[in-house]
């Protein structure tokens, strides 16, 4: 038979250690609110050296492939900025300069620009070639948050 001091000692080992979860659970909590205010509001410029890390950071990301001489790209920029602040939290926004980063945008077959490569967990889930209005954008992205 258990004595009751035995019994005592046991209740007050397993209230330690609740305690001590919901701590942890609490500091998880407010670690991954915090991470969300690290989101760009704004298109982060990518380049060779650190595209991997950008698209491992964030479960979702969409990078904007785009050169400066790019008609179709410059029409582009403008909507993944909009996008970029109206998904912030959600979706990270990158742009990849492909005359500059060559190797990366040769890494994804990259033929015509402007093309929006679109990251789930690190892995290309999908991509899309041309550039659109924010109408016919937005409904790709929102169909990719799911």
């Amino acid at each position: 038979m258990i004595d009751d001091g035995f019994d005592e000692e046991l209740k007050s080992i397993r209230k330690q250690k609740i305690e001590k979860l919901k701590s942890n659970q609490n500091k998880m909590e407010e670690k991954n609110m915090n991470a969300d205010k690290n989101w760009p509001s704004t298109p982060v410029n990518v380049s060779d050296s650190d595209f991997q890390d950008f698209i491992n950071k964030y479960p979702l990301v969409i990078i904007d492939c785009w050169a400066p001489w790019c008609g179709p790209c410059r029409i582009l920029g403008p909507v993944i900025d909009e996008l970029a602040g109206a998904y912030a939290g959600k979706i990270a926004f990158g742009k990849l300069n492909t005359d500059e980063c060559q190797a990366t945008a040769m890494s994804f077959g990259i033929q015509s620009i402007p093309t929006m490569l679109f990251f789930k967990d690190g892995k290309l889930a999908s991509r899309e070639v041309g550039a659109m209005p924010r109408s016919m954008l937005e409904p790709k992205v929102k169909a990719f948050m799911q």
